[in-house]
């Protein structure tokens, strides 16, 4: 007693000539009536053509499973791909800036530049080997997939017999997670070099500043003792500006060499902030949302803007009108994230970014949510940016030009600057 092969015509069963029209589910095969009384009447027998349909179904699922796989296999192949590209870029970036940093500090430290860069190419190796091997893990995945589905295909034009037996064979391939990072902790790990880097040149270019600068008064002092004394005519030949003096060459006209034009991006504004002057003035609304369609650029739940121009390399320069201290003003990566709640959307509260906060009573500088409390100033109402890419540099200005800030960091990605307002402020983007 066997089924016949063929097509879906109706077949015959090879010993009694008669139709198959059961599917004897202990015997996982097709039967006549007589094969059905004679010789499987005890067993569970099921119409043939309800059994198909039945294994159809399951094909169908079975399909539909495997297409999901593999979207998503090819989602991790794509995701994975463009992180190794942007860890690649990263690693090269940042080596870059840590030979410049090390160009710049005394002697003393150029026998460390190579043991940095030793271990930067050693990370690299470790991090991109690792996560290509895991490239192509995913790309083995998607092939196998593939096949699966193959099988599917060919399963669906075999006949009734064969395509039973051949959908309970298949079975969809079983995978474990493999992650699309290239390393989780590979920026913390730069981070340990640039970080202690970036202390240095602050130690020099800022502390070590201060240090000569109070060094030079007190010695000023203990040599001029009282007023009208011969030493009044002493000559002074070098005194290091305070950070709270202007210290760009040139004073705001070397700084204005480096302005450049920006304006707001309609795009990223929050329903609550207004924009107008050709997109140069963004206000806080009191009054409620605006209604604007949904944008994938746009911050859904955080009171923040970002400008439309973005920089990569180079020195600029812009100015900011603020007219109430409840804002943060700073510059981001473009993958700051847009649609969550909380804090981490801010600039300066995540990784991406970096900020000043300006608020009645103090300054305070953030970045990766850590706040560095800045000594006490007067408000300033207009904010001068400088943006100097290749150096790792984003240092504030007051009134005046006074060097409130500087951040130190080795910057690998476009920056954007980006403003977070409070309600009832208005932040403009000053042309001159």
């Amino acid at each position: 007693m066997r089924g016949g092969e063929g097509t879906r015509a109706m077949l015959l069963c090879d010993r009694h000539k008669k139709p198959l029209v059961y599917y004897c589910k202990q015997d996982r095969m097709s039967v006549c009536c007589e094969c059905g009384i004679s010789e499987c009447e005890s067993h569970e027998k099921v119409m043939l053509e309800a059994e198909r349909e039945n294994q159809e179904l399951q094909l169908q699922r079975k399909s539909k499973e495997v297409g999901k796989l593999m979207e998503e296999t090819e989602k991790d192949i794509k995701d994975l791909a463009e992180n190794i590209s942007q860890a690649k870029v990263t690693l090269q970036q940042t080596s870059t800036w840590v030979n410049l940093k090390y160009s710049t500090l005394m002697k003393i430290l150029a026998e460390k530049q190579e043991a940095t860069e030793l271990f930067i190419e050693e990370q690299q190796e470790a991090a991109i080997s690792e996560a290509e091997a895991r490239l192509a893990e995913l790309q083995e995945r998607s092939k196998m997939l593939r096949e699966s589905q193959g099988q599917i295909d060919a399963a669906q034009q075999l006949s009734d017999t064969e395509l039973i037996k051949e959908s309970m064979v298949i079975q969809v391939p079983r995978f474990k997670d493999i992650p699309t990072d290239v390393s989780p902790n590979l920026q913390d790990r730069l981070n340990g070099v640039t970080d202690v880097l970036s202390r240095v040149s602050k130690l020099v270019s800022e502390d070590l500043e201060k240090a000569v600068s109070t060094a030079v008064g007190q010695d000023k002092d203990a040599l001029d003792p009282s007023p009208g004394s011969p030493q009044d005519k002493r000559p002074v030949l070098a005194v290091v500006p305070s950070p709270a003096a202007p210290c760009h060459p040139g004073g705001k006209e070397g700084l204005s060499a480096y302005r450049c034009s920006l304006t707001f991006d309609p795009r990223t504004a929050n329903v609550h902030l207004f924009l107008s002057q050709e997109n140069r003035r963004a206000e806080h609304l009191t009054s409620g949302p605006r209604s604007v369609p949904p944008h994938e650029a746009r911050f859904d739940h955080t009171w923040q803007v970002l400008c439309f121009q973005g920089f990569t390399h180079g020195q600029h320069y812009w100015e900011l009108e603020v007219s109430k201290p409840w804002a943060y003003l700073g510059v981001t990566y473009e993958a700051i994230p847009r649609k969550e709640k909380g804090k981490r959307c801010m600039v300066g509260m995540n990784e991406l970014s970096w900020s000043l906060q300006l608020d009645e009573h103090q300054l305070s500088a953030w970045h990766n949510g850590r706040r560095e409390t800045l000594a006490s100033h007067s408000q300033h109402s207009r904010i001068g940016m400088l943006l100097d890419y290749e150096a790792g540099t984003l240092t504030y200005y007051g009134d005046g030009q006074t060097r409130l800030h500087a951040f130190h960091c080795a910057f690998t990605q476009e920056l954007f600057p980006a403003c977070w307002i409070g309600e009832g402020v208005s932040i403009t983007l000053c042309s001159t």
